[in-house]
């Protein structure tokens, strides 16, 4: 029996409307599905809103009936209402910008109804950012602060970065939360359970924003336990912002992990000690240069080809690496055969136009999108694609291997800068001089 305050009770009793009522019942069975005792109060969230072709199982125009079938999970229809005012409510990711859809290779009908699903939860108290790096635009909980998330990265780095309090609780969970405020107290949500379990020592390339990429990566795939909490130290070069961004969105991508210390960075690691918290660890082990290769090597699909698409801001870009890409087309073009797509959120973008950064991405040929990604939009954005892909972010790299290489396309992953400079070739060169 999960013990209730007075106002989850009065929730739980319908005195806050039938939608609260559905969303806190259903954070109640998952309490009870986990062996949680209690719930604990979120302050804040994202969700997975808008259009997304999952939803098409619904054959129906109606969101509410969408939304109760695929977010409440019931066969009733629930009216949307208001969400809770505890809780700062923003969208993840979505699938198509929110000002175009052409660029993205969509159709007016998926942007059209994207447009519709948000405006509608707008207007219950979700705010459209249309960002998996919500922490770029002031969604930032601060130490102890319990939070629910729909992007695996954010998770990450929450918990991790801000010392924040969360789980990877899916898209529905996450939804709930956010509607009546509340979450099962477990997890992360207790302090006790956030010591680090694996000591992991860096020996190999640490940089540049690649390799922290690539270490992510590779970090990911040998962590095989479940419920890994690892801990970094060794011989690595201190991260910055856009190097943990995508360290995060790599380990996220490849493991279970929800939460990473790194001795000296993060908030509840100013020591080794401290992040094991008088713990024995569970596994200690080492990334060397040769793990980082072999890593690369699964990344990156071997030869050279014709590129079609160039993915680059996964995870969202920074509007400091705006700022670089821009520089490194100014005054030159992309190849016509090639779309190249920088992503990023609208608020970057609004300060990237300002600053004119966007005009010079549009002058060399390039778009500078925001809300999604190849990888969120449907597949129709990848239609144009016949030979090859390529991404400067693993995450992508790694989703769309699986998608691409079954229709005979190559998937490519390198640097920023070689990444640039593909899209003005309009192909990608094998550096080791293999077709």
């Amino acid at each position: 029996m999960i013990k209730l305050s007075e106002y989850e009770q009065k929730m739980l009793n319908g005195e806050m409307g039938p939608f609260k009522q559905r969303a806190i019942k259903k954070i109640i069975d998952y309490a009870e599905a986990l062996g949680a005792q209690e719930l604990c109060k979120v302050t804040k969230a994202t969700v997975y809103f808008g259009y997304h072709p999952y939803l098409d199982a619904i054959q129906s125009d109606d969101y509410n009936k969408i939304f109760s079938k695929m977010v409440l999970c019931s066969d009733e229809i629930y009216q949307l209402d208001d969400f809770s005012t505890e809780c700062y409510t923003q969208t993840c990711s979505g699938p198509c910008d929110q000002y175009c859809y052409e660029p993205c290779g969509l159709t007016k009908d998926v942007f059209d109804k994207n447009r519709k699903f948000l405006d509608l939860t707008r207007e219950v108290g979700v705010t459209i950012a249309g960002s998996c790096t919500p922490y770029l635009n002031g969604w930032i909980p601060l130490r102890g602060e319990h939070f629910v998330s729909t992007e695996s990265s954010n998770i990450l780095w929450s918990n991790s970065v801000f010392g924040a309090y969360g789980n990877a609780d899916g898209l529905e969970a996450a939804a709930w939360s956010a509607i009546c405020g509340r979450t099962p107290l477990w997890g992360n949500h207790i302090a006790e359970n956030r010591y680090a379990t694996h000591v992991v020592d860096i020996q190999c390339k640490s940089k540049t924003t690649m390799d922290w990429d690539i270490i992510g990566q590779t970090l990911g795939r040998m962590l095989t336990d479940a419920n890994p909490r690892p801990v970094l130290i060794g011989n690595f070069s201190r991260p910055d912002q856009n190097k943990l961004k995508r360290f995060f969105a790599s380990l996220a991508t490849r493991s279970g992990c929800e939460i990473c210390h790194i001795v000296g960075i993060t908030a509840e690691a100013p020591t080794l000690e401290a992040a094991l918290n008088g713990h024995e660890p569970v596994h200690r082990f080492t990334i060397t240069q040769k793990d980082y290769n072999e890593t690369l090597a699964g990344v990156c699909d071997s030869g050279s080809a014709d590129v079609q698409m160039i993915a680059l801001g996964c995870p969202h870009y920074s509007l400091e690496e705006v700022r670089e890409v821009a520089m490194m087309l100014k005054g030159r073009k992309v190849a016509d055969s090639v779309l190249l797509q920088i992503w990023t959120d609208m608020s970057t973008q609004q300060l990237a136009k300002v600053n004119g950064y966007e005009q010079i991405i549009l002058d060399a040929g390039a778009y500078l999108l925001n809300s999604s990604c190849p990888m969120v939009c449907g597949r129709t954005a990848l239609d144009r694609v016949t030979t090859g892909f390529l991404t400067d972010g693993a995450k992508q790299a790694h989703y769309l291997h699986t998608d691409l290489n079954d229709r005979n396309c190559k998937v490519f992953y390198g640097d920023t800068q070689s990444c640039i400079e593909a899209a003005i070739r309009g192909r990608w060169e094998d550096k080791n001089g293999k077709n």
